[in-house]
This record gives C-alpha cells, sequence and structure tokens, in this order.
C-alpha cells in the first residue's frame, strides 16, 4: 500500500501546498499533464477525493486536508533528514516560507537576508506579508515574525530585532489647525489614522505607557489602513495622528514633515521574534537562515 501510494502522496501534498498543479509541477520537475495523473491514480487507489479542482486553482477537499494535516509534516521531517545526509558545507538547499508584518519584514528580514541569500544561491525565502496571527504550521509556513508578545506557546523564539517605540505623530499644519494632545485620553477628540488587523477585522487600540500605568485608546478618523506605510504618508499629508513604529518616522521627523508627541507615553519595548516548530532546526539550510536573522 505504501510502495504505491508514496509518490502520489508526495504529488498530493506538493499540489495542496503550491494551489495549482502547475507551480507543483515545476516544483517536482514533471509535466503537468504527468502531475495530474499521479493524483488521480492516488484517488483511484484510495476511493476518494482529495483536491477539488477550478480553472484557476485546486485545494484540498475535506478529506484532503485530513489527510495532508497527518502527512504534512511527516514528509516534511523526512525531507529534511535527506537534507541532513547531502554535503550541507558547500551546498545548503532548501525552500522556506515565512509569515510577517511588512515593518518587519521591511526593516528586518530583507536586509539581514539579503547578503545570505547571495552566499548561499540554493537557498530560496518566500515571505508572506501580512497582520494575520495565524497557525504557521496549519498554514504550511515553516517560520513566523511577530513581537515577543504574540509569539505562540511551544514554538522556539529567536530575537531578530533590538527594542523598539512607537510614536504617535502628526504633520506641523495638523497640529497647528487642531492642536497638540497632552495626554492619550485627548487622542478621541481628534482626527486619528487607523490600522486594522485582518484577524477578526478589528482596529489597533493604540497602546501607551507611563510610570506603570497602562493605557489603550481607541481612536477614530477618516481614514483606515490595514499597513503602515499609507498611515505615515496620510500624517505627512496633514489628514490626521498616526501611531506607528519609531523607526519608520525617523526621517520624517528629522526634515520636519512630522512632528513626534506624546513621547512620555511611549517607552520602548521587546522587539521582533521569528518562531518555528522544533523540528525546523533538522534542516542545515534552515539552521543557516536562522543564524542569519538572530541576533542573539
Amino acid at each position: 500500500m505504501l510502495k504505491k501510494n508514496m509518490t502520489g502522496l508526495v504529488a498530493f501534498a506538493t499540489v495542496a501546498k503550491a494551489g495549482t498543479f502547475t507551480k507543483a509541477a515545476a516544483q517536482l520537475g514533471v509535466s503537468q499533464s504527468a502531475l495530474s495523473h499521479t493524483v488521480k491514480d492516488l484517488e483511484e487507489r484510495l476511493g476518494v477525493k482529495v483536491l477539488a479542482r477550478t480553472t484557476r486553482q485546486v485545494a484540498p477537499t475535506p478529506e484532503g486536508q485530513r489527510l495532508l494535516d497527518r502527512i504534512g509534516p511527516m514528509l516534511e521531517e523526512i525531507e529534511h533528514e535527506l537534507w541532513s545526509m547531502v554535503d550541507t558545507q558547500s551546498n545548503p538547499t532548501g525552500d522556506f516560507r515565512i509569515t510577517a508584518a511588512d515593518h518587519s519584514a521591511e526593516s528586518l528580514l530583507w536586509p539581514k537576508l539579503r547578503p545570505m541569500l547571495k552566499q548561499y544561491p540554493n537557498i530560496r525565502v518566500e515571505i508572506h506579508t501580512d497582520y494575520q496571527l495565524i497557525d504557521i504550521v496549519k498554514s504550511q509556513f515553516d517560520a513566523g515574525v511577530r513581537l515577543g508578545e504574540q509569539v505562540s506557546e511551544g514554538m522556539i523564539a529567536v530575537k531578530i530585532g533590538p527594542d523598539f517605540s512607537m510614536r504617535a505623530v502628526a504633520s506641523p499644519a495638523y497640529l497647528s489647525r487642531k492642536g497638540c494632545p497632552e495626554t492619550p485620553q485627548e487622542l478621541t477628540r481628534h482626527d486619528c489614522i487607523n490600522l486594522r488587523f485582518p484577524t477578526h477585522g478589528g482596529l489597533y487600540a493604540w497602546e501607551f505607557e507611563k510610570d506603570g500605568r497602562e493605557i489603550k485608546v481607541k481612536v477614530s478618523g477618516q481614514l483606515t489602513f490595514n499597513s503602515i506605510n499609507p498611515i505615515i504618508q496620510a500624517a505627512i499629508d496633514g489628514h490626521g495622528i498616526g501611531y506607528v513604529p519609531e523607526d519608520t518616522v525617523t526621517k520624517a521627523i528629522a526634515n520636519g514633515e512630522l512632528v513626534s508627541i506624546l513621547e512620555e507615553w511611549s517607552p520602548p519595548f521587546p522587539g521582533y521574534y521569528l518562531y518555528y516548530p522544533h523540528r525546523r532546526l533538522s534542516s542545515p539550510a534552515f539552521s543557516i537562515l536562522v543564524n542569519a536573522l538572530s541576533i542573539e
């Protein structure tokens, strides 16, 4: 049973992860038609459909998803063990998917990965940017990057960036027109630029702290974005107050486009961590990736 189905299981898992037969065929180095026949043969032997096909993409059926949840980690373990047997010193190889918010991807991941990728051309990395706190195992990511307080339990966490502060900022024109808030509570009377998280569709409640006192403020205004850069530009254009990581507005503050406010309410906090399941360390290439990102 296993000997007949092993090729089909690998084909099925690759297609399910890639989302299309075209991408999966390219990854496996076979033709699309051959790959489709392999999966069909598996379905015929099992007597159940494991993939739902449309004109644009494929996705696991409920039965297929249950199968993928069971065999996916096992196939990855086998692949990682095979990697460990090759000459990892001269030719480390691996494909890795990382989920991260845009700020950490732009400020940490890419600057650190760029020299590593040049040194190790057979290591390939896909960076998926969003703010969702997803289950990286279920969503088939190799690792995630989040603030330390957001890392799931049971994961290995490696610090990859320094502590940093958030900053409330506004243009000089806006502050001249609306006045400058002296406390976080006064923000409720101002035009603020919101950040919406994809998870549950919630708006980010601005977090402040002073002398051990923590305050969360739900702000409102004309504009809401789901990423940081548009918030910064809207603040520069005078549409209201934004609340963003300090390093993203250092230049705009220095050249006078923005003014930092409520600084005494924004102390530094632990920065970003790379987190991943324990089994990932069985891949030598992944260890190289972790070492490239780590600051410890």
